[in-house]
């Protein structure tokens, strides 16, 4: 007997082929690029002769599939939607190399500025099982310790060659000893962390130049472009392209001074020297830092090695960019603080750390974390991917560009006509009326983009 998931999918594919109007509903797929998780919208667009006030064309959902116009979501969540955010990442990329080698409005002239591809990452909150390469090898996650156990009367030890999909990676050796809060508050105020490392990076160059700070944009300009990424044990660690520019951004020199050796000791001082103190109730506040700089700091030049060229670092923050908390085993989506936690389908060290995002989003002293509503992101709420305002060309103007590319095949296709936007007045009404496709329509949107329909 059919499983009732399944014939309900049957069902669905059948009824879909069967609609008069699948061709249109297809032809939607398609414009969506196979988006998993389509929004549905209800409306209509009329085209009006600014001096006459006559009605030059209308489009209305009313002749649509359903009623409804299906438009891309444009996540940038692989786990919710590959194809989305597939576009996400492409336009990821594109904006990191055009500020490494220009291009998409920015001056090839770029690729001569100093540039860095720094890693920053969390300090310590406790002994983990990790993946140890060296020398082609893999070494055992953690030698045999000859000291006492822990207070917990664990050994801090294991002997295993972990495998790269080995459950255990990121896990705690000692839960008990783990550092749950420490590391909650580490990805809330990482944020705040690198805004104060851009702050103190522009002051460490400005006195590197022997300027006042009030003057160095007369001269240099720091521009960057970043993402955060989860480590297995569900701390965020920063990838960023640093450049120096000149004052007017990537389409002048910086000052023959500013060179990357320059830059590179201005990045370890910087990494060195911010802190961010969060009061926590009946201790003293918690202070928290980037991890150690003999660790956990990473400086390479770009484009000087083949396995770090311009290339290489775009698809690797672009593939990051995409990419969130439910990497490390935990959920996609909010947790309510009435949520049995206990029926989570998480790994037990990512529920320990909700649990701890829910009991210090309790406090009032803590309030501004908002680490309730962030909890499924294990307490980090700030962007993924961020850029300086110069780096390169915008995310905004990429998605224009595409969407003006796609208008302009509608046009040559005769389904929107071409007015003068200096005497066409443009009126658009819409309203939310759902998103998502069926069992069965999810089935066939794979196959339309796959070529199989």
């Amino acid at each position: 007997m059919p499983h009732p998931t399944a014939s309900h999918a049957v069902a669905g594919i059948i009824a879909r082929l069967d609609d008069p109007r699948y061709a249109r509903w297809a032809a939607q797929i398609r414009r969506t690029g196979g988006c998993r998780q389509p929004i549905h919208l209800r409306g209509s667009v009329d085209h009006i002769d600014a001096g006459t006030g006559e009605l030059l064309h209308r489009y209305s959902t009313r002749s649509e599939p359903d009623g409804v116009l299906r438009v891309a979501c444009k996540t940038r969540r692989a786990s919710r939607c590959p194809a989305c955010a597939e576009t996400y990442r492409a336009d990821t990329y594109q904006l990191i190399r055009a500020g490494l080698v220009g291009g998409k409005g920015v001056p090839a002239s770029v690729s001569a500025h100093p540039s860095l591809f720094v890693t920053l990452t969390a300090p310590s909150f406790g002994a983990v099982h990790a993946r140890r390469e060296a020398n082609g090898r893999v070494h055992p996650c953690r030698a045999r310790r000859k000291a006492a156990p822990c207070p917990h009367d664990r050994l801090l030890s294991c002997t295993v060659r972990h495998a790269p999909d080995d459950r255990r990676l990121g896990e705690p050796l000692c839960p008990s000893c783990y550092d749950y809060t420490g590391s909650v508050l580490f990805n809330a105020t990482a944020p705040e962390l690198w805004r104060r490392f851009t702050e103190a990076l522009r002051r460490r160059l400005a006195k590197t130049g022997g300027l006042p700070l009030r003057e160095l944009r007369e001269h240099l300009m720091l521009s960057f472009a970043k993402v955060a990424e989860y480590q297995k044990r569900g701390v965020v660690h920063v990838h960023a392209v640093i450049r120096l520019d000149g004052p007017t951004g990537p389409d002048s020199p910086p000052p023959d001074w500013a060179t990357a050796g320059i830059l590179a000791d201005a990045i370890r001082h910087a990494a060195n020297a911010v802190t961010v103190t969060v009061p926590i109730p009946g201790q003293p506040g918690r202070i928290l830092t980037w991890g150690d700089p003999s660790k956990g700091l990473d400086i390479r030049p770009i484009a000087t090695s083949d396995d770090l060229t311009e290339q290489a670092v775009a698809a690797y923050i672009a593939k990051y960019a995409t990419k969130a908390a439910e990497c490390v085993g935990t959920l996609d989506r909010r947790v309510g603080a009435l949520d049995d936690l206990s029926a989570l389908p998480v790994r037990d060290h990512a529920r320990e750390l909700i649990a701890e995002c829910l009991r210090l989003g309790a406090l009032d002293e803590l309030a501004d974390l908002n680490l309730i509503r962030w909890a499924h992101m294990l307490g980090f709420r700030g962007h993924f991917s961020t850029k300086s305002r110069r780096y390169s060309v915008t995310m905004g103007a990429l998605r224009a560009a595409r969407e003006e590319h796609q208008r302009g095949d509608e046009i040559g296709t005769g389904r929107i006509p071409l007015f003068d936007e200096d005497t066409a007045l443009v009126i658009a009404r819409w309203e939310y009326a759902g998103k998502g496709l069926s069992l069965g329509e999810a089935v066939l949107a794979r196959a339309i983009v796959g070529g199989a329909v």
